[in-house]
């Protein structure tokens, strides 16, 4: 059976480039990771693909008892690039994302995650930064549902971003459908632009404009990736965030 094509009325498709998707729908089922009871594991995404591709990555993670997963993502890649994580959270368990979108041009760049906290005293925490320029739009959408019997859940959402011109867009929507009654739920969103104090404190410090901002940018995403425990993998990502960075500016 043909799953129908997103249309705007799909909160998940709100903000995508629905053309780019018809390119290459269906696309393919979400990758399943199911992590047993008491294990932990790590993911680490890059999506890089070339400007005029279409990058859909789906990803469906089941954590049981005491379970933890770990994503990192580093969004940079095609005319439209999006990366959806739908979680659902056992008793004790505890899902960890950090996110950055870097784009520029026309791209459009999503990261969409959906946490599913079904049982008793599990948490999550996601943490989210954009960097856009051009006429990019960069979206995070974030649902976090609590079941009625998912008692002592504590889940976070931090979501920033930075625009680097006037015409690129930040989407960012937190969202919580809680139906417990002792949980402890925040989330957080802004947008802004680049400290021009601090800009010219570093280019005071005879630090070139271009090199100035990308020091700033860098340190503006670092947290995305600060929790990378694998030093090489760290400095890999972190090398792929500068060289998107450089392109921007």
């Amino acid at each position: 059976m043909s799953i129908a094509l997103p249309t705007r009325r799909d909160e998940a498709w709100r903000y995508s480039d629905l053309e780019a998707v018809a390119s290459v729908w269906p696309v393919p089922a979400p990758e399943l990771v199911e992590v047993a009871a008491g294990e932990s594991i790590s993911r680490v995404i890059v999506q890089d693909a070339s400007l005029d591709a279409v990058a859909i990555r789906d990803f469906r993670v089941v954590l049981h008892k005491g379970a933890t997963a770990t994503f990192h993502i580093l969004n940079t890649g095609g005319r439209l690039g999006r990366v959806a994580i739908d979680v659902t959270c056992h008793e004790g368990s505890h899902f960890e994302l950090g996110g950055a979108m870097l784009g520029g041009g026309d791209q459009t760049l999503e990261i969409v995650t959906t946490l599913n906290h079904i049982e008793p005293n599990a948490t999550s925490n996601q943490l989210v930064r954009s960097v856009l320029g051009g006429k990019a739009t960069g979206s995070y959408l974030g649902k976090v549902a609590v079941a009625r019997n998912a008692q002592k859940t504590d889940a976070s959402q931090s979501v920033k971003a930075m625009l680097l011109t006037r015409t690129a867009t930040a989407n960012a929507k937190p969202e919580l459908e809680i139906f417990a009654d002792d949980v402890k739920c925040a989330h957080g969103a802004t947008v802004g632009e680049l400290d021009a104090m601090a800009l010219f404190y570093l280019m005071s410090r005879g630090i070139a404009p271009a090199e100035a901002k990308i020091l700033l940018l860098q340190a503006f995403v670092a947290s995305a990736f600060a929790g990378i425990e694998d030093a090489a993998e760290r400095e890999r990502v972190e090398a792929a965030a500068q060289a998107a960075l450089e392109r921007m500016l």
